[in-house]
C-alpha cells in the first residue's frame, strides 16, 4: 500500500459514519447510494427531494475538496470499451447482491442485518482471494 495516510482515512470514515447516522435519524432513510440514486426523479416530491439533496451534497463536496486545492486521485487507462464492460459488471453486481459493498459495510451491518453482515463477509473474502490470486 502506499501512501497511507490514517489521518485522511479515520476523518472520512468518520463522516461517512455520520452521514449515514444523521439521514438515518433525522428522515428515518439508509444511506445506501444505490438505492438513493436508483429513486432519483426529477420530481418535487419529498421522497425525490431528499434524494436530490443528498447527491447534491456528495457532489457539492467533491467540488468543494478541488476548490481547497485537494488533488483528485488519477485513474488508471483503460480503453472505453473496458471501462463500460467493468462499469456494467459493477452495476450488474450491485443489483445481484441488493446494494453495494458500502452500503452493506456501512449501514447494513450497523443495523445488524443478516444479509448484509454475510454480504460483506462474502465481499472481503472475495477481495482477499483476487489480492491473493493476482499477486497484488
Amino acid at each position: 500500500m502506499h501512501n497511507f495516510t490514517p489521518y485522511s482515512a479515520l476523518l472520512g470514515g468518520l463522516f461517512i459514519g455520520l452521514s449515514a447516522l444523521l439521514l438515518f435519524v433525522l428522515i428515518g432513510r439508509i444511506a445506501g447510494i444505490t438505492g438513493i440514486v436508483a429513486g432519483m426523479r426529477l420530481s418535487l416530491e419529498p421522497e425525490a427531494r431528499w434524494r436530490m439533496y443528498f447527491v447534491g451534497g456528495l457532489l457539492g463536496g467533491c467540488w468543494l475538496a478541488v476548490q481547497l486545492g485537494m488533488p483528485l486521485p488519477s485513474a488508471p487507462q483503460g480503453s472505453t470499451l473496458k471501462v463500460v464492460m467493468a462499469g456494467f459488471l459493477v452495476g450488474a453486481g450491485t443489483v445481484i447482491s441488493n446494494g453495494c459493498t458500502s452500503g452493506h459495510g456501512v449501514c447494513g451491518i450497523s443495523r445488524l442485518s443478516k444479509r448484509s453482515i454475510i454480504a460483506t463477509l462474502v465481499f472481503m473474502l472475495s477481495a482477499m482471494l483476487t489480492v491473493w490470486l493476482v499477486g497484488s
